[in-house]
């Protein structure tokens, strides 16, 4: 089992960055893939950033330029580092792990960009 905490989100102005945190626990050796996927009201979740066990990083199209992944394995926690922000970028944030057997998924932190 893999657990995953998300914490960081709030309100911030257009312009503006936030950082979300995962602190991952349990059987995180197992996780081949981490990442953060997003949820905007009405719409489908998608992808913004993962990270491979390999170090293998994707950004949707979306947030390139303006979002970085990270990962503190000493912490096993992995970042999602927000800059210029937009309305565009509102939704609530999960992150997930990949293991060979399941998906694994945060409870989500809120972020609202005000225009």
């Amino acid at each position: 089992q893999v657990q995953l905490v998300e914490s960081g989100g709030g309100l911030v102005q257009a312009g503006g960055s936030l950082r979300l945190s995962c602190a991952t626990s349990g059987a995180t050796f197992n996780i081949k893939a981490i990442g953060w996927y997003r949820q905007g009201s009405g719409k489908q979740r998608e992808s913004v950033a993962t990270i491979s066990s390999g170090g293998s990083i994707n950004y949707a199209d979306s947030v390139k330029g303006r979002f970085v992944i990270s990962q503190n394995n000493a912490k096993n926690t992995v970042y999602l580092q927000m800059n210029s922000l937009g309305p565009e970028d509102t939704a609530v944030y999960y992150c997930n792990a990949n293991t060979n057997v399941r998906s694994y998924w945060g409870q989500g932190t809120q972020v609202t960009v005000s225009s």
